[in-house]
């Protein structure tokens, strides 16, 4: 994927800082080059479009607050992954105490007749649109009915493109954890 470059950005993945003001506006625009690759994944992950939408918002809102804790040199885009993975967590933990979730058919129906989600894609996030209609209905319906420990690390790895010991340091699991979660993950 190209990132487009910034004078105190330095492969588009890592920041290098400078004054307090250039650093917040650097800071700022390199968080929202991931934005879309955030919310791809976190639709994929909930299932739901306000629901992802209010994930990755709060991803952004977080990531924002404790700016001053990313350490320059390490790769922001995996940062910002481990902190919307957290905050996943944090709600379905929260979500399963308080509230029966809707799963299968069911929840697809219900997402179908709420947010027609052809008509919204094409409009809203025409180049993310264009990239999933690459993937065979096939690819896409297998990886909507893989486990949420599985679906989480395929997509990571595979679609994202992350390292195996960036995934691991995401999910706070061990790397041959995660290489048998893609190996699992990858044959279901």
């Amino acid at each position: 994927m190209a990132q487009v470059g910034h004078p105190d950005i330095g492969d588009g993945n890592i920041l290098i800082f400078g004054d307090k003001k250039k650093n917040r506006a650097a800071f700022e625009e390199s968080v929202l080059e991931y934005l879309d690759v955030l919310y791809n994944t976190a639709l994929r992950m909930t299932g739901q479009v306000m629901e992802a939408e209010d994930l990755v918002q709060d991803t952004y809102l977080r990531a924002m607050r404790f700016r001053r804790r990313f350490e320059p040199g390490t790769n922001l885009k995996a940062w910002l992954f481990k902190m919307m993975v957290n905050l996943l967590i944090n709600r379905y933990r929260r979500d399963q105490k308080g509230k029966e979730i809707v799963k299968g058919h069911q929840q697809q129906a219900m997402i179908d007749r709420l947010y027609p989600y052809e008509k919204m894609a094409a409009t809203t996030r025409p180049q993310e649109y264009f990239f999933e209609q690459m993937f065979s209905d096939d690819v896409v319906a297998a990886i909507e009915k893989l486990p949420a420990e599985f679906k989480l690390v395929v997509l990571l790895v595979d679609i994202n493109e992350f390292s195996y010991s960036q995934v691991a340091d995401i999910l706070t699991i061990p790397v041959g954890t995660v290489m048998s979660r893609l190996h699992r993950g990858r044959k279901l």
